[in-house]
């Protein structure tokens, strides 16, 4: 428990932001970030705490007077630590990476410092116009056709998350609708995405207002590696058509959360085209990997998209958060979102010579999130990022070849990125399963697995269903993973298995 009568210096107490008093704190914040990094790996991945734990280490009501930063660092350590699950271990494979970097990190104590509140140009012009150089950069780098950067007339900004960003394209997409077919009529208007699609997609629909039952999660089969195929998109929207419907937004994925499945971007953005269907291409995940030649073909099509994402802080060393969203039309979101009250009126924005990214976004205030994007790139450069998620994919291969090697177990669908989706063969469940069929209890047996894998605290994997089939998922991304981590994650899957196998 906390001694709340500990005292701290006059500095802290007095002068929140005392340059010296900050110099001492700040150098032992980074020391215990950088003994965390040296020693995240010795940490159980996923956090072993049971509901509630938290409240049983703090007291029940804050400190009356200061309590020195080494005090609280201690506390850090012994309260807050076990209950983290440990994103930054090179032991972790669940979910996404959310990579970090010291040019990431060192990015975000800049943001933090400065502090600026850059909603408009006015308010921080580096802020505005580093992020328009940047996004311009990072689409260059993902060879994005030229309609989407400033220079050809679209442009970019800083988002906190996909969700942010699907929902903004969307309300820009509803009221470009509602003005030709006015508002009245919002109850026709049809959203569009996979059974793989993200549930962002779907929030955002119910807080652009969309009626719940014109929501449509098309169906995808395993033939077309759970990829949403035009013609199943056509008949879809041809029925809503028919049924008097409007059909307004197509989410297209690259890199589906379940599989990293991909959706055909040339098939779909034809047929959006006939249906004036605005196309929004999500690739949170896989979007970093697109920087890469090799893997740009993924994005193939995309010139007939409207808007396109990806999220830095996934796979990018850039940390949370870091949404980058493109859009060929610019005023379209301007219009949606765009409020101009007298007091942030000012001669610049009058003169519509610059960006005020207030009128890109939900809220108003923002951060200085491109500084931090403007770090990674200049401190690792095109060549070293690209290397850097190669690398990751070779890793993936790897484990992929490890899985080949063992009879007992199957990848379940294709590996398109650094993400491999795998199970225990029904092949290989024993037993009376006259109850359940032998699908059912190799679903069962693979959560099963999984949870005594975690449970470990040795590594750390999700699962997820794809077409009715329970898979782990080994996502290799974290920045300090190398392929001895991938090689011991196998061994773990393997001893677990054994030991599940052999008492079944």
């Amino acid at each position: 428990m906390y001694n709340h009568k500990s005292k701290t210096s006059d500095a802290t107490s007095m002068k929140p932001l005392d340059p010296e008093e900050f110099r001492r704190q700040g150098h032992l914040v980074i020391d215990f970030l950088a003994d965390y990094y040296k020693n995240v790996d010795k940490y159980p991945v996923r956090s072993q705490v049971e509901p509630g734990y938290l409240k049983e280490r703090l007291p029940g009501s804050a400190p009356n007077e200061p309590e020195p930063i080494e005090q609280i660092l201690h506390d850090v350590q012994n309260d807050i630590v076990p209950g983290l699950t440990h994103w930054q271990s090179p032991n972790y494979f669940a979910y996404f990476p959310s990579s970090g970097s010291i040019a990431g990190f060192l990015g975000e104590m800049l943001s933090t410092g400065f502090n600026v509140v850059g909603f408009n140009w006015m308010s921080s012009p580096a802020a505005t116009e580093l992020e328009s150089i940047v996004m311009d950069w990072l689409g260059k780098m993902l060879q994005l056709p030229s309609e989407f950067l400033f220079s050809g007339g679209g442009g970019g900004v800083l988002q906190g998350t996909t969700c942010e960003a699907i929902l903004c394209t969307m309300v820009a997409a509803r009221d470009r609708v509602l003005k030709k077919i006015g508002r009245v009529n919002i109850n026709k208007l049809v959203v569009y995405g996979s059974d793989q699609t993200h549930s962002a997609l779907q929030k955002a629909a119910q807080i652009a207002g969309i009626n719940p039952t014109n929501f449509r999660a098309v169906a995808t089969s395993k033939s077309n590696a759970f990829g949403l195929t035009a013609e199943a998109f056509r008949a879809q929207v041809e029925s809503d058509v028919e049924s008097g419907l409007v059909p307004l937004f197509l989410c297209a994925t690259i890199g589906t959360t379940s599989s990293t499945a991909v959706d055909p971007l040339g098939p779909l953005c034809s047929v959006a085209k006939e249906f004036n269907i605005w196309v929004h291409v999500d690739a949170a995940y896989a979007g970093s990997a697109c920087i890469c030649p090799e893997y740009r073909h993924f994005l193939d099509g995309v010139e007939n998209a409207d808007s396109f994402s990806f999220n830095a802080h996934k796979w990018f060393l850039t940390t949370l958060d870091c949404c980058c969203l493109w859009v060929k039309d610019p005023s379209a979101l301007v219009k949606a979102l765009s409020t101009y009250p007298e007091y942030l009126r000012n001669k610049a924005s009058d003169e519509k010579s610059v960006i005020d990214y207030k009128d890109w976004q939900i809220t108003l205030s923002r951060r200085f999130r491109s500084l931090k994007l403007w770090l990674v790139i200049r401190s690792y450069g095109v060549a070293n990022l690209r290397k850097f998620l190669r690398s990751h994919i070779k890793m993936a291969k790897n484990f992929e070849g490890l899985i080949g090697m063992d009879k007992r177990f199957e990848v379940v669908v294709p590996r398109n990125f650094a993400t491999v989706c795998f199970r225990i063969s029904p092949i290989e469940i024993s037993g009376n399963h006259q109850i359940v069929s032998k699908e059912e209890a190799a679903n069962n047996i693979n959560a099963k697995l999984l949870e005594t894998i975690n449970e470990s605290g040795k590594i750390y994997m999700t699962h997820a269903v794809i077409g009715g089939v329970y898979v782990m998922r080994f996502a290799v991304g974290a920045t300090l993973t190398e392929n001895r981590h991938v090689i011991l994650a196998w061994k773990v899957v393997q001893e677990h298995a054994n030991a599940l196998l052999n008492s079944s």
